[in-house]
């Protein structure tokens, strides 16, 4: 039997909705955001226009709808329907609905049915929808992202005066 990845919120589940891309956020009585899937803060979003030429470092969620050439660590990662990553996803979490070249760290993976990956997936859960492409390995593991040196996130040097 597969895991079940999915997310409470009806709108969240619809694939290829607006709603689908990011879960709508919800305020605590201080004020501060938390996603509806739990995790405290905002997602952070590459848009569909925008190109990114580097790695991506996150402790939150990222979701991505342009193109990324570098690899992506984060704790949540969605990649939309028309997103081109060109290198590795690590995180806790990852769901594919665009094109991924490049292999798969995370402990919990979903390939939607838009989805193309070409890569190795190393995983504890796999969900693979009809119609996904996937081509490469999938290898299971109780810790995936174990030995993985997650790079350090630091804050941008003050310009000096």
């Amino acid at each position: 039997m597969l895991p079940n990845f999915k997310k409470p919120e009806a709108d969240f589940l619809k694939v290829g909705s607006a709603a689908a891309a990011v879960p709508p956020p919800v305020s605590t009585p201080a004020g501060k955001p938390v996603a509806s899937n739990g995790r405290t803060g905002a997602p952070s979003v590459i848009g569909p226009d925008l190109i990114i030429s580097g790695n991506l470092v996150s402790r939150g969620e990222v979701q991505v709808d342009g193109e990324v050439q570098g690899d992506i660590h984060s704790s949540y990662v969605v990649i939309g329907e028309k997103a081109r990553i060109t290198g590795s996803v690590i995180a806790d979490e990852v769901v594919v609905r665009g094109q991924v070249m490049g292999s798969i760290r995370s402990k919990r993976v979903m390939l939607q049915a838009t989805s193309h990956v070409e890569g190795d997936i190393h995983h504890s859960a796999l969900s693979i929808e009809q119609g996904a492409f996937f081509e490469g390995k999938s290898r299971r593991s109780d810790d995936p992202t174990a030995g993985v040196q997650r790079p350090e996130l630091s804050a941008p040097p003050l310009p000096s005066t």
